[in-house]
């Protein structure tokens, strides 16, 4: 009898369908589908640290690349460590169109939603 172990990979970071969609529209209204979109963590904020989103050419051999729908997401290796089952999202609202994260990592967050803490 032959066991069979199926290996796979925790997801670190989703990416949702309207926001690979929506990263797909800008990369061809740019006209350059090399890009991808970046997402990272940087000090600062109201909440102790805030989301950043970012266009790059480059992936770095350290960035986690997530592929979802044609749609790629880097994360740096110093982001990702806050940002481990987080949902990056694209919303549109009374605050404007905007990439959001949700993030069960942080403990609290402000109203605008770009600032955390954990």
């Amino acid at each position: 009898m032959t066991e069979i172990v199926q290996a796979y990979e925790p997801v670190s970071i989703q990416l949702t369908d309207g926001a690979a969609n929506k990263v797909k529209t800008l990369i061809s209204e740019e006209g350059n589908p090399e890009l991808k979109l970046r997402v990272f963590v940087t000090g600062g904020g109201c909440s102790g640290f805030q989301y950043g989103f970012s266009f790059d050419e480059i992936s770095n051999d350290d960035d986690t690349v997530i592929n979802h729908q044609g749609a790629k997401l880097l994360v740096d290796p110093l982001s990702i460590q806050y940002l481990m089952g987080a949902k990056v999202d694209y919303v549109e609202g009374l605050q404007g169109s905007r990439f959001v994260v949700q993030n069960p990592m942080a403990t609290t967050t402000c109203g605008c939603g770009m600032s955390f803490s954990v």
